[in-house]
């Protein structure tokens, strides 16, 4: 039995047989055993008297298990019930003088230097199980909505962002490779007869599948080569993008808002003791910051939050009139101030819209069309596109979305002017040629939703192994 069914509905008395790795061995007596099924551990009453001396002396934190015993009501605090243990089998010993993880507080830095054992913790198990429940709670939202689930290439020759921050895939010897005529590599030699790398969103490929689809969703790994070394970015991650026809930015809007607050509504539901736990261990942080630096509310009242509340739906130029009125822009708190119309909004100016002015998420649309990608739809000012973002408290930008452009003359001019290969693109032109419809979609970074969830600081920390600069162990 895992230790989650045993904790759940135990039956007493019980025979019962358990594996799993010692958190804890106290007094030579009680063992407290956790196999990852759960955030709780089970605890095991040793009979020293009548246990072989030399088994016990093998037994230490991080050693493997298998106990059989008695499932019985427990005599000590903590437990509804214990295992008094009759027979013991180690499965795998742990050299306690080498093994980092001990039973003592650890700083995330240290743990992420030892992400191949982390997870034996209590906090990084219990953000594991979350993301695996919101894993699944995406795929049952759209089943349940109609949706196809797709896989898009990760080998990709064209650039979805436009941005150029993409990790090249290759097998040419760079240091031996042909240059062409404009002194540049010459791929035409490589394995794929052309320049190719690890997308950036499966975006592009998704609207094909929608035209014919209708409705889909593709939800794998991107990449971004850029050299950031923030608490807020990986150079891979994954990504959750749903692609709608015939809905426009307000069809758009409205799927984004239910979604998320279906996903985490059902991560409420499923993961109680691990957010009881992660809130718990926040609420802990927080008594050691002074009363001006703690959050107003608790991990669990910001999911609350979330599900409860309707999105505040406002322009970007209203956003940014608030912003350029605020008291924070006037008395020059704000680290890039708010001037002049179109300037792209930071973390610090969505956070301010969300925590202080309307505290409740927000979501911004009609942004400027010159800090926005090519293929979002020209709105008829000439001046904006109908993009959107989903604003979220802690985190700044959860979602971002738009109704793409479907008509091919705009779409064409948007292309040129930004630069980008319309050769590279001819396929995706070719949706708008053979019965072009009004559509739309969004992408929802996972680890970023899981931080928010979670209430982790770090997206290093809510992926198993984090791929970031000078950072490719394990």
């Amino acid at each position: 039995m895992t230790i989650k069914d045993i904790t759940k509905s135990p039956l007493i008395p019980k025979k019962i047989n358990v594996k799993g790795w010692v958190k804890t061995f106290r007094a030579n007596r009680f063992i407290s055993l956790n196999d990852g099924s759960t955030s709780k551990n089970i605890q095991c009453v040793v009979d020293f008297e009548e246990t072989d001396s030399l088994l016990l002396s093998k037994i230490n934190c991080g050693a493997s298990l298998e106990i059989e015993g008695l499932l019985v009501k427990s005599q000590g605090k903590g437990q509804s019930v214990e295992i008094k243990v009759k027979n013991i089998k180690i499965l795998g010993e742990c050299d306690p003088n080498s093994y980092p993880i001990q039973p003592k507080k650890h700083s995330l830095e240290f743990l992420r230097e030892n992400a191949h054992l982390r997870i034996r913790t209590n906090t990084f198990s219990s953000i594991m199980r979350i993301r695996s429940s919101i894993s699944f709670a995406i795929h049952k939202y759209f089943k349940e909505k109609g949706f196809f689930y797709v896989n898009t290439p990760i080998i990709t020759g064209s650039d979805a962002e436009g941005a150029g921050e993409m990790f090249k895939v290759t097998t040419l010897d760079i240091n031996q490779a042909k240059l062409n005529n404009n002194n540049k590599i010459d791929y035409s030699e490589d394995f794929f007869g052309k320049e190719t790398n690890l997308t950036v969103s499966g975006q592009l490929e998704a609207e094909s599948m929608a035209m014919g689809l209708g409705k889909v969703y593709t939800f794998g790994p991107t990449f971004r080569a850029e050299n950031s070394n923030t608490s807020r970015h990986l150079a891979e991650f994954w990504m959750v993008e749903p692609e709608m026809a015939f809905c426009d930015i307000n069809d758009n809007m409205e799927l984004a808002e239910e979604f998320i607050k279906s996903v985490i509504k059902d991560v409420v539901n499923e993961c109680k003791d691990d957010l009881d736990f992660l809130n718990q261990r926040l609420l802990d942080e927080e008594k050691t910051k002074p009363m001006t630096e703690r959050s107003e509310l608790n991990l669990l009242d910001k999911l609350d939050f979330v599900i409860n509340n309707d999105f505040k739906k406002i322009t970007y130029s209203e956003a940014f009139d608030i912003l350029r009125n605020s008291k924070p822009n006037k008395k020059k708190k704000f680290k890039f101030p708010i001037q002049e119309w179109g300037v792209d909004l930071q973390s610090e100016h969505e956070r301010f819209l969300v925590e202080k002015h309307f505290k409740k998420p927000v979501i911004i649309y009609d942004y400027p069309a010159k800090i926005k990608a090519f293929y979002m739809r020209m709105n008829e000012d000439g001046k904006t596109v109908k993009a959107m973002d989903i604003l979220f408290p802690g985190i700044g930008e959860i979602v971002g979305g738009s109704q793409r452009e479907e008509r091919l003359d705009v779409l064409k001019a948007r292309i040129k002017e930004l630069n980008v290969d319309e050769k590279e693109l001819w396929w995706y032109l070719d949706l708008r040629k053979y019965g072009t419809v009004k559509h739309s979609g969004f992408g929802l970074g996972l680890e970023r939703l899981i931080l928010f969830v979670t209430g982790m600081t770090n997206i290093r920390d809510v992926i198993p192994f984090p791929r970031t600069p000078n950072n490719a162990e394990f």
